[in-house]
């Protein structure tokens, strides 16, 4: 009985230290903002075309089955049901990354798995991911995306800086 309670007092007192409530609230609110802004524009693109912005960004709904920009994009249940079992196991990673690292890095994190549980959710419930921001300049098209890939590229794109250019930390 002593080992249950320890457990979940334990548990209890990790998920309110002040570092990790902070990181839980980026977390919600970047998965907040992605289910919004989703749920906006597939409301918008039922009744409706693309909504064009400027000269070189609209937003144009499509559904993407495999992974960031396309990537992996097949018919087959076997391999869309792999690539979401594999996105589940490094969504758990990245739950352990976030636990075990300094406060920066969990910050970091944070923005990735904000990002990567929104797009696993839509995996899950719509069978794809629905991608909206088209970047484009004149018939070249960027790969569209959605804002849960951005706060995803950004999170990674800061660990890697981090770790080439940030001055080693010690605990």
């Amino acid at each position: 009985m002593s080992i249950v309670k320890n457990f979940y007092k334990n548990s209890f007192s990790f998920f309110f230290e002040k570092n990790n409530l902070i990181c839980f609230l980026i977390v919600i609110s970047i998965f907040a903002l992605d289910r919004i802004s989703k749920i906006k524009i597939i409301d918008h693109q039922i009744d409706n075309s693309k909504i064009y912005i400027n000269d070189f960004i609209n937003f144009d709904l499509t559904w993407n089955t495999g992974i960031g920009f396309g990537l992996f994009s097949y018919n087959s249940n076997i391999i869309y049901n792999s690539i979401t079992a594999i996105i589940g196991a490094v969504i758990i990673f990245i739950i352990y990354l976030l636990i075990k690292s300094l406060f920066i890095e969990k910050v970091l994190f944070s923005l990735v798995l904000g990002g990567a549980l929104g797009n696993f959710y839509d995996r899950l419930i719509y069978y794809a991911v629905p991608d909206f921001i088209d970047i484009h300049y004149k018939s070249f098209h960027w790969f569209t995306f959605n804002m849960a890939d951005i706060f995803i590229t950004a999170g990674i794109i800061m660990l890697f800086g981090k770790e080439l250019f940030g001055k080693n930390e010690k605990n």
